[in-house]
């Protein structure tokens, strides 16, 4: 029986796994198409495969935008990262008094919608001249992403045991050498899993970077809704344009994935 069990939930994962896989799949092979063969209904498994859709990507200057998603993320991920972690120590080594409200309402700025913020964002900038801004952005998705990454930050800084930072301190450790030399090398799984759930959120931001940029700071979420126009979906091109757009989220996922789980596995018990 516990066989039997075994080999179903193995089953299942891996219907799952593919289930999930499946529109990932899809979008490659699209890609792989001619935009003939990629509209065909019902749709046709022997299709020539090209590259010449890639090819075609990469002649809109995909670079480019490729180029400011890349300046952004990894911009207000170093910046989130650099913010987060003193003042998720911060609150975890000094008693607070309601220390829920204090994360409550640091959770809380992420609850208004930004179609409610982007207004006066929009005023604010255009009144500076600093719409189609790439720090901008960046400085953006930091306040985007900076709640969240204290909220996850503090649990992992709850997961230290007591005991070592005492001995730290014993022995002579100030803050900054505490937080460095000892706090940091413990967590540094969970810094991983922020750090990669940060990159991941501001790679995708669509709605802040289709308003507030044109040219010079578009980045590729706005860039790949261009592929939809009113003369239709040009689906083997936008799927090879997606296909350029996830590679940089997967590789960097691929090469967190042992931190990311030890990271994510970190705050889930005590």
């Amino acid at each position: 029986m516990r066989i039997f069990r075994e080999s179903l939930i193995t089953t299942l994962t891996w219907l799952i796994v593919l289930l999930l896989f499946f529109p990932v799949a899809w979008m490659v092979i699209t890609a792989l198409k001619s935009e003939n063969d990629a509209a065909a209904i019902p749709p046709r498994f022997d299709a020539a495969l090209t590259l010449d859709q890639f090819r075609a990507v990469i002649d809109t200057g995909i670079g480019d935008y490729l180029t400011s998603s890349f300046i952004a993320s990894v911009g207000s991920t170093l910046l989130v990262l650099a913010l987060s972690i003193p003042v998720a120590y911060g609150l975890s080594i000094r008693p607070i008094v309601k220390i829920r409200d204090v994360l409550f309402f640091f959770i809380s700025t992420r609850f208004l919608p930004a179609a409610a913020s982007i207004l006066p964002i929009f005023i604010i900038l255009k009144t500076l001249g600093l719409l189609d801004n790439i720090n901008v952005m960046l400085l953006l998705y930091t306040a985007m992403n900076l709640p969240i990454a204290v909220w996850m930050m503090r649990s992992f800084f709850n997961e230290v045991p007591e005991e070592i930072v005492e001995a730290a301190r014993l022995d002579g450790a100030n803050l900054r050498t505490e937080l460095i030399r000892v706090v940091l090398p413990i967590v540094l799984p969970g810094v991983a899993a922020v750090a990669l759930i940060c990159f991941i959120f501001a790679w995708n931001e669509y709605f802040l970077a289709n308003i507030l940029t044109t040219v010079d700071a578009r980045t590729v979420p706005p860039f790949l809704a261009s592929f939809v126009s009113g003369r239709g979906q040009f689906l083997a091109i936008l799927s090879a344009a997606s296909t350029l757009a996830v590679l940089p989220v997967v590789l960097a996922g691929w090469l967190a994935q042992k931190q990311l789980v030890r990271g994510l596995a970190m705050g889930a018990v005590k």
